[in-house]
């Protein structure tokens, strides 16, 4: 299991820890209910340093990369960033990323465990072009913040006013003498911004960005926490929502993909699927009656099966277990109720994000 490089920190702050993809997370730091509290009402400061990352150079980088993927890379404009799908041919899922264009390259910001795998599918591609790929896991680190007072918190640790950032907006910042990068992340939580810190300064930067969030009650937050509030808005996340025989639309991935952009890898199943109008089944958020079903547990409506699960957790707030699974088109409308498995626990299929 590769180690945080911060686990020193976390391990004083009391962390309890976990593997993701042979990586070392933050499982919690001992209250999950207070962690929570303070990504949904304060703010909350995740280590998301076990994430992966590509870098491509090259002068043919930037169309190389426009035909891989699902989304527009060439309309980027340096310090501009987007999220995407890589997919096959036949239209399944190699991997997500979000996909940060720099002058000199681009940097792909991956999942645990995909950047072997996405590496190699890009190999596969890459004959007759000027573009080279290169491991940049350690070169930089995410630091995640979510929660309301974040903009408070950036104001106070980068001594100006901070306006919040809209989806994949960037903004170049200056952070314990380090030269960071500010992006948008709203999918998770209204005011979320991930912080892109050189490796070499994420101690510098968690302890700063940490002394600016004490008056605001800032809470470290662990894996656990951060998937409840994954879940509670919506967000399918690779290797858990989403395998290699998802098509991006089953995931409601519409915004990851450019209807405008020319040809790329399995765009013509995207462009049928589209024009069809409809997936065979698609994600959605149930809520279960009962505790024990996780992952991979069948949803059945009249004894034949319709979907199943794939993320499962508990809010703190709810008085009932939430999860993310796939249900047949049939079966989408809200308010549905379908059986969990052989019963008698029951899933109601709800509109996301959850309220």
């Amino acid at each position: 299991m590769q180690p945080l490089s911060l686990h020193f920190l976390h391990e004083q702050a009391g962390a309890r820890f976990q593997e993701l993809q042979g990586r070392e997370v933050v499982a919690d730091y001992g209250n999950e209910a207070a962690e929570y509290r303070a990504a949904r009402t304060g703010v909350a400061l995740h280590d998301a340093t076990y994430r992966e990352a590509l870098r491509i150079t090259g002068e043919d980088r930037t169309t190389f990369l426009h035909g891989m993927v699902t989304q527009d890379v060439k309309g980027l404009v340096a310090g501009a960033s987007t999220y995407a799908a890589f997919i096959t041919v036949k239209g399944a899922m190699v991997a997500d990323a979000r996909i940060l264009r720099r002058d000199a390259d681009l940097l792909l910001d991956l999942e645990p465990g995909l950047g072997a795998k996405v590496r190699e599918f890009l190999e596969k591609y890459l004959i007759s072009e000027d573009a080279e790929l290169h491991d940049a896991t350690e070169e930089g680190g995410l630091l995640r913040l979510l929660g309301p007072r974040t903009p408070e918190l950036l104001t106070a640790a980068l001594g100006a006013p901070f306006e919040p950032l809209a989806q994949d907006a960037t903004r170049a910042g200056r952070l314990a003498d380090q030269d960071v990068l500010l992006l948008g992340n709203t999918r998770l939580q209204a005011q979320g911004v991930d912080v892109w810190v050189p490796r070499a300064g994420l101690e510098a930067v968690w302890k700063a960005l940490g002394a600016a969030g004490a008056a605001l009650g800032l809470q470290p937050l662990g894996w656990r926490a951060l998937e409840v509030v994954r879940v509670e808005a919506g967000v399918p996340r690779y290797g858990q929502d989403m395998v290699d025989t998802t098509i991006p639309l089953e995931a409601n991935l519409t915004h990851a993909i450019s209807y405008n952009k020319g040809c790329y890898i399995g765009q013509e199943v995207i462009a049928r699927a589209t024009f069809r109008g409809h997936m065979n089944r698609k994600l959605a958020g149930l809520r279960l009656s009962a505790d024990a079903a996780g992952p991979g547990t069948e949803l059945k409506k009249d004894g034949k099966k319709v979907g199943w699960l794939t993320s499962v957790t508990r809010s703190p707030g709810a008085a009932e277990p939430l999860a993310l699974g796939y249900v047949h088109r049939d079966h989408l409308e809200p308010g549905t109720v379908l059986t969990v498995g052989e019963g008698p626990a029951e899933a109601t299929v709800t509109a996301l994000p959850f309220a």
